[in-house]
């Protein structure tokens, strides 16, 4: 794709694509919650005719590229302009669709649910449920925060432990409650490996954890990608496509919602070039997912 081909894409497909709608629509121009950053008032217009946007809350705006590499930078992710005809290409390319039935919108919002403050893990009820399912609390905390949402239904608080996706919300979860705040999307993380050959998919962020445990929480070299949800594989497409890696492997559960969604990952990479298909869970067999192997390994239960 190249920058006169970049041009002529709507902002509003793209915007589309990346979980965004309009809250108001005038005659020449549409206003949106800020893809850039996190806001309660919407700021972010889009000129339709021009196809030109203007953040008011940062002083930005310009062309589908520009806005491209802005919302790269947001995700903290390589955003020159190569890099934003890249993702361009890859979002309104032709994409397999990797929705498996029976699944959730995964940019549905739990708008019940209101992220009040975020901190280090110190609740003792937290920590252990971390130690009850086998992850040591040096490699929660480095990956995990100590959230406390309210419930606008019943006007409660409650703790709860939260990774932070890319769609700017937190995938949380206590011994009760397993949920989102925000918007329901993927946690990426990086490799310590710069263009790295291989990345790692996996269904929820405990198994991640088990396996960052199991590693002693040395990092992979390769990039990882947490769904969350198996409904999020559309939203992990962007970060595949075209990227180069040679090998995706799938660490999902052994159930027919996790073998469907192998299944269709497997069918994804076939349409990449030089993209091998591995998956991983005969290791953590007959267990459902990693946690639960990681769990039986050590003889805990919840």
């Amino acid at each position: 794709m190249n920058i006169e081909q970049a041009r002529m894409i709507p902002l509003a497909l793209i915007l589309e694509k990346i979980g965004y709608s309009p809250i108001q629509v005038k005659p020449h121009r549409s206003i949106y919650l800020s893809p850039l950053r996190a806001e309660r008032t919407p700021s972010f217009h889009v000129h339709n005719l021009k196809n030109l946007w203007y953040d008011h809350g940062t002083g930005r705006g310009g062309s589908v590229i520009g806005f491209a590499c802005a919302y790269l930078e947001s995700q903290r992710e390589a955003c020159l302009v190569p890099d934003a005809l890249r993702w361009l290409k890859n979002m309104t390319g032709s994409v397999p669709n990797l929705i498996p039935s029976r699944t959730v919108d995964c940019t549905k919002e739990e708008a019940k649910l209101i992220l009040r403050d975020k901190k280090k893990i110190e609740h003792p009820a937290l920590m252990q449920y971390l130690d009850k399912r086998g992850i040591p609390l040096k490699i929660g905390q480095q990956y995990l925060k100590e959230v406390r949402v309210l419930n606008t239904e019943t006007n409660k608080t409650f703790f709860a432990l939260g990774m932070p996706n890319e769609d700017e919300g937190y995938e949380i979860r206590n011994p009760f409650f397993k949920g989102s705040v925000g918007h329901k999307s993927i946690t990426f993380i990086r490799g310590t490996k710069p263009k790295p050959e291989g990345i790692n998919l996996f269904e929820g962020s405990f198994d991640y954890l088990s396996i960052a445990a199991e590693r002693g929480g040395e990092r992979f070299e390769d990039d990882c990608i947490i769904l969350h949800s198996l409904s999020c594989l559309k939203k992990a497409t962007p970060y595949i496509q075209n990227y180069g890696y040679r090998i995706a492997y799938a660490w999902l559960d052994n159930d027919k919602a996790g073998e469907s969604a192998t299944n269709i990952l497997g069918e994804f990479c076939k349409t990449q070039d030089c993209l091998q298909h591995r998956p991983m869970n005969a290791i953590y067999a007959p267990h459902k997912d990693l946690n639960a192997w990681r769990m039986a390994k050590l003889g805990l239960s919840l």
